[in-house]
């Protein structure tokens, strides 16, 4: 099978899906807006061929190019893990006749005001939200829907460009740290847990579900540069508070439509137990959430999504044998350097056992900017059988390690 994977490079965990459709057998046809010689090794040899574009803005000529660049060859699937790529891969499955999500079925996956629309005519519960162009709509929809409430890109990803208003005057400070976006969504703020909900999905079923625990809420962290955010990949997803967020994620992707690949669900309960929507993406999620995936099963779900896409199966064993707790670091000090880890070694001796994977900014680099980079200074995994454990041990790594930049 022939398939086109878009931005096979960026973000980096688009390299360990380029990498598994060549494990499942696949040829993979690269395309990117930087040179082939800047990819990582790890996915540089494993492409059959590699096409760079001037620019993903011009999709039209990214198209023809495209076109051009595969004549005399059948492609069988198009494939696009990567935000703001994901209509010029519909563009492209139209053009070239291939199966999978068309433009009309992308958009609301892109649209979070389209996105919302979609899914309150299936009668499925989403915050109050209104699309706005100008300060005055803006204002108009916040009288309409009260505080507190956010207002966040309408085609965004993650929490960036978003922010919580809780009076007028957090509105106009917003406004202003917004003026470069075309379009934004004022939306009812929900109260309440933010978890997650992922799949694997190969013709309209769902292969693999994955839920995961935001500690604390994504736009708490980017707002305290402080905090080590927290992801925990859940491992039983029958408890009640987990399932009805399945149940309502389970209804999203049959109201939307979608059929192969991954999705990245996010959504809250409230106090009251209700499963709110929050927003999807029809993409793998972000945060290393795949890798915790991986870890929870003692699985490979970049092979494995592969293997979805192109033979509409899974046939790895993936039940969930751990809670997967991701711990992002943020270096402490105002050096240019990293120059220590404190508390690492105690940590070690008590829960390494428990601890596979331990990625830090290497000392003598300079520390990273965590609103720049999804893993600032690094990251660490912490898995148990027993939830509260592994709540215990991510916690106990954000506070007890500290990477140190003097």
């Amino acid at each position: 099978m022939n398939v086109l994977f878009l931005s096979p490079g960026f973000p980096e965990e688009m390299k360990y899906f380029a990498h598994g459709f060549a494990h499942v057998g696949a040829r993979v046809f690269g395309v990117a807006d930087t040179p082939r010689s800047s990819l990582d090794p790890y996915v540089k040899h494993r492409l059959a061929d590699f096409l760079q574009v001037a620019n993903w803005q011009d999709e039209q000529e990214v198209v023809r190019a495209v076109h051009a660049w595969v004549r005399g060859k059948t492609i069988d699937r198009v494939v696009c893990l990567w935000e703001p790529v994901m209509i010029l891969a519909a563009k492209l499955r139209e053009s070239l006749g291939v199966p999978g999500l068309s433009v009309e079925q992308s958009i609301p996956f892109r649209d979070k005001v389209a996105m919302k629309a979609v899914l309150q005519q299936a009668g499925l519960r989403t915050p109050h939200n209104f699309r706005c162009k100008s300060a005055s709509e803006v204002w108009a929809a916040a009288e309409r829907i009260g505080y507190p409430l956010i207002i966040k890109p309408i085609a965004g990803a993650g929490s960036a460009d978003t922010y919580r208003c809780d009076d007028k005057g957090a509105l106009e400070r917003a406004l202003q740290a917004t003026r470069h976006v075309p379009e934004v969504s004022i939306e009812e703020y929900i109260e309440g847990e933010e978890l997650t909900f992922d799949t694997v999905c190969a013709g309209g079923k769902i292969l693999f579900e994955n839920v995961s625990w935001y500690r604390p809420k994504p736009l708490v962290c980017r707002l305290n540069p402080w905090i080590s955010p927290v992801s925990i990949a859940l491992r039983d997803l029958e408890r009640p508070e987990v399932r009805v967020g399945r149940e309502l994620g389970r209804k999203v992707i049959e109201a939307l439509g979608f059929r192969d690949g991954m999705t990245h669900m996010e959504w809250f309960r409230t106090e009251k137990g209700e499963a709110v929507f929050g927003e999807i993406g029809g993409r793998a999620p972000g945060g290393r959430i795949v890798h915790a995936m991986n870890y929870s099963c003692d699985a490979d779900l970049f092979a494995g999504t592969a293997e979805a896409i192109c033979q509409g199966r899974i046939s790895q064993n993936l039940t969930k044998r751990y809670n997967c707790a991701i711990v992002f670091k943020r270096a402490v000090g105002n050096g240019g350097k990293v120059t220590r880890y404190e508390g690492l070694e105690g940590l070690m001796r008590r829960y390494g056992e428990h601890i596979p994977v331990v990625d830090l900014t290497p000392i003598g680099e300079a520390p990273r900017d965590p609103n720049q980079v999804v893993v600032g200074d690094g990251w660490i995994v912490a898995r148990h059988p027993d939830l509260a454990q592994t709540i215990e041990m991510s916690e106990r790594i954000g506070t007890d390690l500290r990477v140190v930049a003097a």
